[in-house]
């Protein structure tokens, strides 16, 4: 029988999918260009008003934190806010937490109070904490108050946002824009933090204590750099930081490719740059897969917990210091890392992303952003490679042959081992019984504990050069030291 050459072509795809080869060469030593890391660059941001329910009523959060504390040494840092920040109002005569009534406890609440003990529980962490204050009801005396407070009860306190996410303040009607007559622009918005940011930090007696920005726009409009033209210098000088969200939405498969990865990253370099030059860090203070809580048939699968693993890595490679993954309604969370019943697939890329940077000093690339393949070295403080981590983010849908990439490694010492992040498929999700694993340990659930016994695969090297399979869908972290 006669093969047309569509045919032909269509029978040797499988062949082709599993006979990919890369290479890579092993910098000697970090290039003068890698950006130094932040010791503990994977960070939480929990929404304002569920903060106090992941901590006092979900029996997972110290214990799924703790795992990073036990990598890097340091535990994470942690961010509060989110929408319902500018919903929310201090009460200085409160004795709860927050307060608040919703016809469903899947809801976020339209509008609550919470009281000084908001900040004492938020002292209780270990960790640094950004907490996030109410500027869209123009209230300022009410949001020095609540600053007042945090800065008196907070030892841990790293940073006060004014604000979240202010292009959408007309679709909510928020005061500060009906105040001013309906009119709210980039421009307007940077006047507006210039002027709060100043008169908040003058009313706390603290520079260096707001973290500006916080729009989820994409750059360049609404973002730092634009921001950072018009600030001067008296509000220049009570920058922390600038922060931005984002949340690169789309399927399953566009999510995890290395390639879209890449390209959403680039969208931040002028932000990131224009920020190191007026001496100021930058950090996604908010993001995640999809908003609004995420997809069920995106967020919580397997395919993100790989993209949470290479995005964390390609925004410490962009010199974004921290990325802080957010967590939304308890219960009513497709994107959550964990909850009162799971430690969900996300988690495990999460988990692998801290060990990778964990103990590094410095980060490079070792491709070039265009194919489904990545990889990425991590160097110690004296610049040498301490790991590499390679991805293969080729979608593999559980049906069929499972693909395979082969990476062929040069310039290493002579010795080598690894630890592989993988599950049964792309579509893999915990709360259908399918969880992945790293080192083939995997995390309880409920509970966040780790179970069964962390293993490392042997790598053989050969004359510096090493050869390595990770199939679709898959990481492997190589240790080099």
């Amino acid at each position: 029988m006669m093969l047309t050459m569509q045919q032909i072509i269509w029978l040797i795809l499988p062949v082709l999918s599993q006979a990919a080869t890369v290479s890579y060469t092993i910098p000697s030593a970090a290039p003068s260009s890698a950006p130094a890391l932040d010791p503990s660059p994977v960070g939480v941001s929990f929404e304002f008003f569920a903060f106090p329910s992941y901590f006092t009523n979900v029996t997972a959060t110290t214990q799924c934190l703790r795992n990073f504390q036990s990598l890097t040494g340091q535990w994470p840092h942690i961010r509060l806010g989110g929408t319902t920040q500018d919903r929310a109002t201090y009460d200085a005569a409160s004795s709860a937490y927050v307060t608040y009534t919703v016809a469903s406890p899947a809801d976020a609440p339209a509008s609550l109070t919470f009281g000084p003990n908001y900040m004492t529980l938020a002292n209780t962490y270990p960790g640094t904490v950004i907490v996030g204050l109410n500027r869209g009801k123009d209230d300022i005396a009410n949001t020095i108050a609540a600053a007042q407070v945090a800065t008196g009860r907070m030892s841990n306190l790293r940073a006060i946002e004014l604000g979240n996410e202010p292009e959408y303040y007309p679709g909510a009607s928020q005061p500060i824009v009906t105040n001013n007559g309906g009119n709210w622009s980039p421009a307007i918005d940077a006047q507006s933090q210039n002027d709060w940011g100043v008169t908040v930090g003058k009313a706390l007696g603290r520079t260096s204590i707001i973290q500006y920005g916080n729009s989820n726009s994409a750059p360049p409009t609404w973002g730092a750099a634009e921001l950072i033209a018009v600030l001067n210098t008296t509000a220049e000088s009570y920058a922390y930081d600038y922060s931005h969200h984002n949340y690169p939405g789309g399927t399953l498969t566009s999510l995890m490719s290395h390639a879209n990865i890449v390209s959403n990253m680039n969208q931040f370099n002028a932000d990131v740059a224009a920020a190191v030059a007026i001496g100021k860090e930058y950090v996604l203070g908010e993001t995640n897969s999809v908003s609004g809580g995420g997809a069920a048939t995106v967020s919580p699968l397997f395919g993100a917990a790989l993209w949470v693993l290479d995005y964390t890595l390609r925004a410490s490679l962009t010199n974004i210091k921290r990325t802080y993954f957010h967590h939304g309604t308890v219960g009513n969370c497709q994107y959550c890392w964990w909850g009162r019943y799971t430690t969900g697939a996300p988690y495990y890329g999460a988990y692998t992303a801290v060990a990778t940077l964990a103990g590094g000093s410095y980060i490079s690339a070792l491709d070039d952003g265009s194919s489904s393949y990545a990889g990425y070295v991590i160097y110690d403080s004296a610049r040498r490679p301490l790991k590499a981590l390679l991805y293969n983010s080729d979608y593999y849908s559980g049906s069929g042959t499972r693909g395979s990439g082969t990476f062929v490694l040069s310039g290493l010492g002579t010795t080598a081992r690894a630890k592989r992040l993988t599950a049964p498929n792309s579509n893999s999700r915990v709360d259908q019984g399918s969880s992945p694993s790293f080192g083939t340990q995997q995390f309880a659930n409920g509970t966040c504990v780790p179970v069964g016994t962390e293993a490392y695969e042997s790598v053989t090297v050969s004359g510096g050069q090493a050869t390595v399979t990770v199939l679709a869908s898959e990481a492997l972290l190589v240790y080099l030291q």
